[in-house]
């Protein structure tokens, strides 16, 4: 079908019936698919450049290499060989290069073959439509989404926005911004386009309540710098392309901000103030009673609800699933302070890898900081960061953790919480205190801590044992990590042996009815012993009339405890290493989350250097512990065997391809035989 169209109409989203169109795309969408709901590795190789006449104004959309979040492109036009041109690719912070494989195209005539596709040809004004199967054209509504944002809220700190509340509205369709989603987050894998339909800048006291966001193009809620005690409540957000709602201040207020992942500050010159240097900030705000799902649409790096050099935020009582990210995303430890509670977090991560339901980092002045004082850095993570707590609030995450405190996560307070897949993972911080907390069928992973990390585990049941420490020394335990439960002695021994939990339990935890997700523990369960508190099951997620009867619930997973799968990893961690040797140095394949740990993709594979003794020819190298060695020469290192076998082939001088600090780089040894 076709319609003409006026001069100058930008179309970005077309919508018929109300539901949102897919523009002409390869491959063609598939709902069960993921990601992209399609993917192809020759989504614009020149064999299928080939087929089309003009390619200009198309779109390139491919994942991360490491699959954190997305990457968008604007295609520029083609050459003689058909070779595809085009700009974009700034919406990730942390460049890797596109996916192989994970990427599509749209926007681009002759893709335009299946039934729900569109095209919009500007330069000749027409509209080709290739209609869904059972429409009816002839009554059908047909709409175009203009606008990126709906309503502004646009004052200052000296002249703020006062007391104006948002009730009641529908706010629908609004355009994509995924092209100007290009602002870099401080040291995160975030890029922000600083807009969504409804943005709030320099307002104080205001609301939107019991309104809708139906299938927005970007974010649905923005708040911009300065804003105090704005409050979202009540509101369903669904089909939105990008994040849900956002709290992002400004860098100004930062200070000795970095933003590449991996820009570095020294001791000496970092400042040492405490807290924000302006108000430049969202603070004492609030998401509360909210339903949010199916977001992250159209980007990848997007999330239910993000948080970014704000303070004193509080997430209750919101149900949010059907994500490809984090359900709840905090960028870095400015300026903490706030309350997660209350929340149904699941279904989440389901497009991209590496992540959490709760996903947060604290890549702030403390961290990697050049030339500080190890005794320093527990006092210098706090200068940003106000404590965080998250209690009382269901996790479940299928493709990562269930909760996931990423690099430099400080001065966080976790208690009463349901894990239900995933379990916690807490990296490289200060001062995490966890306690009371329930993991079903999962665990603690505890990845790179500090011997000085000031961090606390206790009083919670985990059915598994506590995961394998990755780079951690031994003895680098935190303050404490006992008077916890177990579901068998031999996951509690494990850990006693290693000088966890000396004073543990291990047992039935006695659920109330796991079947429909109470997980309270009955009188005599041996939790008790520990101090366990049962704490409330019926509270998580949205508690308002409407929104709860349509809100869905996590499945709740049958209790396994088979604890055959922790005994086999047992035999492996009990120093029976088997690995091999390489030039002088202990070496083995990287396998599980140590992929995360080393911060490698999991596709790119490669080998992790356990120890590099002094004197041995890996050191003479320059070779350290904990490198990951990816290439020698030219030939990719996925396994101990590829290393073997890819040695023996060179001779004299050759490369070293590695990771060391998630940074890849490359070393050139003169050692004449491996």
């Amino acid at each position: 079908m076709q319609a003409e169209t006026p001069p100058g109409l930008e179309m970005d989203q077309l919508f018929v019936n109300g539901e949102r169109q897919h523009m002409a795309r390869y491959p063609d969408y598939d709902p069960e698919v993921r990601p992209y709901n399609g993917y192809a590795a020759d989504a614009f190789s020149p064999e299928r450049a080939a087929r089309w006449s003009d390619p200009t104004g198309g779109y390139i959309h491919a994942m991360h290499r490491a699959h954190w979040g997305g990457y968008h492109y604007r295609i520029t036009g083609k050459d003689a060989e058909n070779a595809v041109t085009y700009e974009g690719g700034w919406q990730n912070n942390r460049q890797m290069g596109m996916h192989d494989e994970h990427r599509f195209v749209e926007n681009i005539f002759e893709e335009l073959d299946a039934p729900g596709e569109w095209f919009h040809d500007a330069r000749l004004g027409r509209l080709y439509y290739y209609p869904a199967e059972g429409l009816d054209i002839t009554t059908a509504i047909v709409e175009t989404a203009c606008l990126k944002h709906l309503v502004e809220f646009q004052g200052t700190q000296a002249d703020p926005v006062r007391h104006i509340e948002l009730k009641g509205f529908i706010f629908r369709h609004a355009a994509r911004t995924f092209m100007e989603t290009k602002e870099p987050l401080l040291r995160s894998d975030w890029t922000i386009y600083r807009g969504g339909a409804v943005k709030i800048t320099g307002a104080e006291d205001c609301a939107v309540s019991d309104c809708e966001f139906d299938q927005v193009g970007g974010n649905a809620v923005f708040v911009n710098k300065y804003n105090r005690r704005i409050a979202v409540r009540g509101s369903h957000i669904h089909g939105a392309g990008a994040s849900g709602v956002c709290f992002v201040g400004s860098p100004d207020a930062v200070r000795s901000p970095c933003f590449e992942y991996n820009e570095r500050l020294s001791y000496r010159d970092v400042d040492k103030t405490p807290g924000p240097k302006s108000d430049e900030y969202p603070a004492d705000c609030m998401v509360e009673d909210c339903l949010i799902h199916n977001v992250s649409v159209v980007e990848k790096q997007a999330t239910g609800v993000q948080i970014s050099m704000s303070s004193g935020i509080t997430v209750r009582h919101c149900s949010i699933y059907d994500v490809g990210r984090a359900g709840i995303n905090i960028s870095e430890g400015t300026f903490g302070g706030h309350i997660i509670e209350y929340c149904d977090v699941f279904d989440t991560v389901r497009e991209t890898d590496d992540h959490g339901s709760f996903n947060s980092w604290g890549r702030d002045r403390f961290w990697q900081l050049e030339d500080a004082p190890e005794e320093e850095l527990g006092e210098l993570a706090m200068l940003d960061c106000e404590k965080t707590v998250i209690r009382n609030s269901r996790w479940r995450c299928d493709r990562g953790w269930d909760v996931d405190l990423d690099d430099g996560s400080s001065n966080y307070e976790i208690y009463n919480n349901v894990f239900l897949r995933g379990g916690l993972k807490l990296r490289e911080g200060f001062h995490r205190k966890v306690y009371n907390n329930i993991g079903i069928n999962c665990t603690l992973h505890a990845h790179c801590w500090f011997s000085n990390s000031g961090d606390s585990v206790t009083r919670n049941i985990w059915m598994k044992a506590c995961a394998n420490p990755i780079s951690m020394c031994e003895g680098e335990w935190g303050d404490e990590v006992d008077r916890n439960m177990f579901i068998d002695e031999w996951q509690r021994d494990m850990f006693i042996l290693k000088g966890w939990d000396v004073h543990s339990v291990a047992g039935d935890p006695m659920f109330t009815d796991p079947g429909s997700g109470d997980y309270r523990v009955k009188d005599g369960s041996p939790a008790f012993e520990i101090g366990f508190e049962n704490f409330e099951m019926g509270r998580f997620g949205v508690t308002k009339p409407g929104l709860k009867a349509i809100a869905r619930k996590p499945v709740f997973p049958e209790l396994n405890f088979d604890v055959q799968q922790d005994r086999r990893w047992g035999k492996k961690d009990a120093g029976k290493w088997k690995g091999a040797l390489w030039l002088g140095a202990a070496v083995a394949a990287l396998d599980g989350e140590e992929f995360s740990a080393f911060g490698v993709a999991k596709e790119d594979g490669g080998v992790h250097l356990v120890s590099v003794p002094s004197g041995s020819d890996a050191a003479a190298a320059g070779l350290m512990a904990g490198d990951v060695v990816q290439r020698i020469g030219q030939e990719p290192v996925r396994t101990a065997e590829d290393l073997l076998e890819v040695s023996k082939r060179v001779s004299g001088e050759f490369e070293i391809g590695i990771v060391r600090g998630q940074n890849a780089q490359s070393i050139v040894t003169e050692i004449a035989k491996v």
